[in-house]
Formats: structure tokens, C-alpha cells, sequence
């Protein structure tokens, strides 16, 4: 069984970092600022970019396994909130992978991260959880994704 920790911690006023033993290098800033911040991600942008992050690491840990070529991986992940009582109702996600694979391996690849993944089980077992992957340039994808996502009143809060 493998266990994880992390702590997260106020810094100031509106503002925390969380930190990890097993990387001490690494930090990420939070966003706990009622009125929100730009330079830091709130909860729940953190628990999107953990879905993202355990789908990126699924595809490097089967892509030996499955001797699958690609030059490059991308997800794009979007979640809708609902106020009250504030949860997460729906998360959908893109997988864009940058390969000559034929479509048949492009869908086992995806098996493989849905089947594999603990974060994304985890999720899935919350929350309506829906995706696609799709052949395509993986650094275009992402950045068209990412740059079309507009604010919400939502954003504001986890």
C-alpha cells in the first residue's frame, strides 16, 4: 500500500503554499483569498490539475508497456461547480496525444489511463466524470484549451 502526505500552510493574509516531504524543492501556491488570486491555484483548480496529472502520468507509465510511440501528450480538464451545497457535478476532460498510432492503440492508450489511474478512479467514483482522446499537435491543444477557459463568479471560490 503507498501513502502520501502533503501540508498545506498559511503564509499571510490570503495566501498559503503547500508543501511536500518527498519533494522539499517543490511548492505550489494556493489560492485562499476570498476575492481571488491570479498567481495561485484555488481548490479546486487543484483537484482538476490532479486529474490532469495522474492522466499524464498514466500515459507515461503504459506508453513502454504498450511500446506506443508519441511525441507529445496534453489534457485539458474543466469542471462545473454548483453553490449549494458547493460541490464538483461534472468533470470533462481531453486527452490530445501527438502520434502516427493507429486510432484502435489511441483508444487502449485511454483504457489504460481510465483503468490505471488513481486519481482518476477516485474521481470517477464522486463525480460524473467524462472524456475523449483525440489525435492531434499536444502543445497547440493544450494552449487553445487553456487560453479559451473563461472566469467565472465561480473561479472565485473553491
Amino acid at each position: 500500500m503507498l501513502e502520501y502526505s502533503v501540508t498545506a500552510r498559511r503564509t499571510a493574509p490570503a495566501t498559503a503554499v503547500v508543501l511536500c516531504a518527498r519533494s522539499p524543492g517543490a511548492a505550489v501556491a494556493l489560492d485562499t483569498d476570498p476575492a481571488g488570486r491570479r498567481d495561485a491555484l484555488n481548490p479546486a483548480e487543484l483537484l482538476l490539475t490532479a486529474l490532469g496529472a495522474c492522466m499524464l502520468k498514466g500515459i507515461e507509465r503504459v506508453t513502454p508497456m504498450l511500446r506506443f510511440q508519441l511525441r507529445g501528450a496534453a489534457v485539458h480538464v474543466h469542471g462545473v461547480r454548483q453553490d449549494s451545497p458547493p460541490r464538483m457535478l461534472r468533470i470533462d476532460y481531453e486527452l490530445v496525444i501527438d502520434t502516427d498510432e493507429p486510432d484502435r492503440r489511441l483508444e487502449l492508450l485511454h483504457a489504460n489511463v481510465r483503468k490505471f489511474g488513481t486519481v482518476y478512479n477516485t474521481i470517477a467514483d464522486a463525480v460524473e466524470l467524462a472524456g475523449s482522446i483525440r489525435r492531434g499537435d499536444a502543445a497547440q491543444g493544450a494552449t487553445a484549451s487553456a487560453s479559451s477557459a473563461v472566469p467565472t463568479a465561480a473561479d472565485e471560490y473553491c
